[in-house]
């Protein structure tokens, strides 16, 4: 009788881990490259056919801007688009990094930058850069008071607009259950004003340091959470005089994070990341 590992193709190695219910599939393209097509995300993102993810993160070899990084992580969408930023995503990076490594702090280049991750006790904290509030770096389409976005739709208006390394528009409400995000978000994500579209998030204060959000993710999808778009509503929060704490846990379907601002333009996200299981992929 043959071992079912005699049987099952030997492909490329691959980690599927989690963050609060966000799902990626790493692969290491360091020793020999990965360089997926679109059709080969599709399929390996398509929980369908593939091990199904949100997301596909490659670690690479770190660039001449990664200096002091110990490697570089490139994100993509599952529609086969290059993100630009995920938090959830880094957390996982940073904790099979930090495994292989047997660091406890370590620099990831991301987007041509370098973010500090370290353990946090059982989470993993990254330094997740400068945030933008700035019209052009968002970047919208015309100047306008980025914390008094004039979009409207039926239950929100008055967005924030911030950068956090990818766009985010970020509106406020007193009833979050009162208002269908996928069906407002996917009309949002549409508007001309967005020159790159937005990650639109929707939130509600419960005190000074919880805030209730959810977030309708380019490139077009309700996720459970995300890391980046937590850093985002709560620099909105403080910009907006919602709340005054420099720190606030973020709830959100899929669990909560901590995000603290060092100052008004540098979070640092705190959070869970978890392990599902290992494979190959039949590609």
């Amino acid at each position: 009788m043959k071992n079912w590992s005699d049987i099952a193709p030997a492909g490329r190695p691959f980690i599927k881990m989690q963050g609060l219910k966000n799902h990626f599939v790493i692969i290491d393209g360091r020793a020999k490259p990965f360089k997926p097509s679109v059709d080969e995300i599709k399929y390996i993102c398509d929980i369908g056919v593939g091990p199904g993810a949100e997301q596909i993160i490659v670690i690479e070899p770190i660039t001449e801007h990664g200096h002091g990084a110990y490697a570089r992580s490139r994100i993509y969408n599952s529609d086969g688009t290059e993100a630009e930023a995920c938090g959830n995503a880094t957390r996982c990076v940073a904790k099979l990094l930090m495994q292989e490594s047997g660091l406890d702090s370590l620099g990831i280049e991301i987007n041509f930058e370098v973010l500090k991750c370290q353990r946090d006790g059982e989470n993993i904290s990254v330094e997740m850069g400068k945030i933008s509030f700035d019209w052009d770096q968002i970047p919208l389409a015309e100047e306008c008071d980025t914390l008094h976005v004039d979009i409207k739709d039926v239950g929100i208006s008055d967005g924030v607009a911030v950068n956090v390394a990818n766009p985010h528009l970020v509106f406020f409400v007193d009833d979050f259950d009162a208002v269908d995000l996928a069906t407002v978000g996917s009309r949002v994500q549409k508007n001309p004003l967005l020159l790159k579209s937005a990650n639109v998030g929707l939130a509600e204060i419960i005190d000074n340091t919880h805030i209730k959000f959810q977030v309708y993710e380019r490139p077009g999808m309700l996720t459970m959470a995300c890391g980046s778009g937590s850093c985002a509503v709560v620099a909105a929060a403080r910009a907006r005089g919602l709340i005054s704490s420099d720190y606030a846990f973020v709830q959100m379907p899929g669990g909560t994070l901590k995000i603290t601002y060092k100052d008004d333009r540098s979070p640092v996200m705190s959070g869970p990341a978890e392990f599902c299981y290992s494979g190959h992929l039949a590609i």
